[in-house]
């Protein structure tokens, strides 16, 4: 049987896994996303359905900013484990700068509110339980200590810190983090991520016959790494390993791959998988001798029958499907789907895209380079500057839209980018229609803005780069989101906007979707 990655496309970074019975279950980084680090489940480490999210309430999740910066914010690389009938998830949300956790017994939730862990510096908490102790795991913060992985027993009931934290490795290279632990075999095996998150990312191992070592560095180090290659997929690291039910090992992984001909990614890091091998000396090694393919031949996983894509939000529930997300905590009156019913309801608040503050979105993870997104927007602005749309979403300075407003007493459909501190209404159409279907259709290097005029003719008004909406370029850990928005662009919008849809219909082969939007 054959697999491909990624297997959890878009934007789903830093996976981490963990098995119960046949069952797996992974979660992402979510960062100034809410709600906030997805949770799948899968039979087959292949086919992963999206069940929730783990943070769901503000009380568990605050994203307001403590300072202001073009990098990203919030969940930094949860870890789940399960121990005894509960499932934990170990995070730090850099907003607030606080380790934590949470648990549930259900994967689907509800989850605890967040035990806090007091005197615990440091980012990628990790948790191995152990013949009754609990070891946490940790990256130091290198501004305040020295660079390495630091470890200490924690009361799971309380998140006391039973033991002096401790550095226990350095690492083999260079900028360590992402730690796991475990225990196999009667070794301590100490995983971790070096060489930072870009091209030079990797995977490294330890092990230990202590849980504090010392740790034997493995001299072929690294484990995973596509450095300094041409394969499709590149910038792996923040690995971590699961036995599935034939005591076969694996490891997700997260990864890149570019924009053709360039060093460029905008579609954010994404979960990947591949087999782990064990040498004769007790050292894994990870994918095709180190190193992450995107076609996989897999003789072991009995592989699921997958989901189907979904590619039609109706909304016609009182809950929004797991895919969606808010752009930092949503303000509460901001959204409605009881309002008017079989139709998503935005009020546009005083923020706009491009402030810190959050304003009225929700998107979800563009997960393919080709593909085509439609929504029926029922909105007809009244006042100035009140505005509802489509948007292609990297941050708050990297952004296109398409959107109806009202500006200088005219009701207008527009067309606008901003590009860093470049900002342009790029197109303006006075269009006087209650609704109107506001489309963007994606390939490698472009978005393509259109609407549908009354006698149903589609027409274009622009087109945005992708590689200017790259993570390269726009700074950041996420990917790009297509998101629904309003706005009063300074004042509270009296008018508000009903999306009836949202489509999304991927394109695998590249070649028939150039044939159909040549």
């Amino acid at each position: 049987m054959n697999y491909t990655n990624p297997v959890i496309s878009g934007f789903h970074p830093d996976p981490s896994v963990c098995r119960v019975d046949d069952d797996y279950y992974l979660v992402t980084s979510s960062f100034d996303y809410f709600p906030g680090i997805p949770i799948f489940h899968s039979k087959d480490l292949v086919n992963w359905k999206q069940i929730g999210h783990v943070l769901t309430r503000e009380s568990q999740l605050p994203l307001n900013r403590v300072r202001e910066s073009p990098v990203s914010q919030g969940i930094y690389a949860p870890t789940i484990r399960y121990h005894n009938g509960r499932f934990y998830v170990i995070t730090t949300n850099i907003s607030t700068m606080q380790n934590f956790y949470v648990w549930a017994e259900n994967p689907k939730g509800p989850w605890s509110e967040p035990v806090i862990i007091e005197g615990w510096m440091g980012f990628d908490p990790s948790l191995l339980f152990d013949d009754g102790k609990i070891y946490l795991t940790g990256a130091g913060l290198p501004v305040m200590e020295p660079e390495g992985i630091y470890q200490a027993e924690i009361d799971i009931e309380s998140g006391k810190l039973l033991s002096e934290r401790q550095l226990i490795w350095k690492g083999a290279f260079s900028s360590p983090e992402g730690p796991h632990l475990y225990k196999i075999n009667d070794w301590y095996y100490l995983l971790i991520a070096e060489g930072g998150t870009e091209y030079g990312h990797m995977v490294t191992i330890a092990k230990s016959r202590n849980p504090y070592g010392p740790f034997e560095n493995n001299p072929d180090n690294p484990i995973l790494s596509n450095r300094s290659s041409k394969k499709e997929i590149q910038a792996t690291g923040h690995a971590d390993l699961v036995q599935a039910t034939d005591e076969t090992w694996w490891a997700v992984f997260l990864g890149i791959r570019a924009i053709p001909g360039t060093k460029l990614h905008h579609l954010g890091r994404e979960t990947n998988l591949a087999p782990v091998n064990w040498t004769v000396d007790g050292w894994p090694i990870i994918g095709s001798s180190g190193q992450a393919e995107v076609n996989n031949d897999s003789q072991s996983l009995p592989l699921d029958r997958p989901d189907p894509w979904e590619e039609k939000a109706d909304f016609n529930n009182d809950l929004l499907s797991p895919v969606w997300n808010f752009y930092r905590n949503p303000s509460p009156d901001s959204w409605s789907l009881t309002e008017k019913p079989g139709y998503l309801t935005l009020h546009g608040q005083t923020h706009t895209l491009s402030d810190s503050a959050s304003s009225t979105f929700v998107g979800r993870r563009q997960q393919h380079f080709n593909c085509e997104i439609s929504s029926l927007l029922e909105f007809k602005p009244i006042n100035e500057g009140e505005e509802a749309g489509l948007t292609v979403f990297m941050n708050g300075n990297y952004h296109y839209e398409i959107a109806r407003t009202m500006h200088k007493g005219k009701s207008l459909i527009i067309f606008r980018r901003q590009v860093g501190s470049l900002w342009k209404v790029e197109k303006e159409i006075e269009y006087n229609e209650p609704t109107v279907v506001l489309g963007i259709e994606a390939n490698e290097f472009n978005y393509t803005f259109t609407y549908l005029t009354a006698d149903g003719k589609k027409e274009i008004v622009g087109l945005g780069e992708t590689t200017l909406l790259a993570k390269e370029i726009a700074g950041g850990f996420t990917g790009v989101f297509f998101g629904m928005y309003a706005t009063g662009n300074g004042e509270k919008s009296s008018t508000p906007a009903h999306f009836d849809y949202f489509n999304y219909t991927p394109y695998e082969d590249p070649e028939s979707y150039q044939k159909k939007f040549r």
